[in-house]
């Protein structure tokens, strides 16, 4: 393979990542769309939801990144990964901060009220996960031309 890693070792890592987003995308469906799995017990989206559905996110992007990381082999990671990796943990937190933030008392209904996940909330989370998807197009290792 290369001196830096064996191919087994690569391959591991590569594993682990996929198990890790796959453990993520489940959970952030179970979040997104409980009915899917029987589990809808309320026809609004509440902090429960929201909380599962980010740590789903969560787990995607931890994933991602290992999977991505570890198709370096071990060589040093060009500028625009770096750029990428930044952008998948900006996007992590702007997807946190729109989905919490009647909790963290920025949205328009102030916690210990029902957190209401509106238009604008949804907005931000798109945009956090568009920005989380820009970092992991970043971080794929393209051959370099001659």
């Amino acid at each position: 393979m290369t001196e830096n890693q064996p191919e087994h070792k690569i391959n591991q890592h590569v594993r682990n990542g996929v198990i890790i987003l796959s453990l993520g995308l489940v959970i952030f469906l179970i979040g997104i769309h409980p009915a899917l799995f029987g589990l809808d017990r309320s026809p609004v989206i509440g902090f429960v939801q929201i909380a599962v559905f980010l740590i789903g996110l969560a787990g995607i992007c931890l994933g991602g990144y290992m999977c991505l990381n570890s198709l370096w082999n071990g060589k040093q990671r060009s500028i625009v990964a770096d750029i990428g990796f930044r952008l998948i943990c900006t996007g992590y937190v702007v997807a946190v901060l729109s989905g919490m933030a009647d909790v963290f008392g920025i949205g328009s209904h102030h916690f210990p009220e029902i957190p209401y996940f509106g238009t604008a909330q949804a907005i931000g989370v798109i945009l956090g996960q568009v920005t989380i998807l820009a970092g992991i197009i970043m971080m794929i290792p393209y051959p370099k031309k001659n």
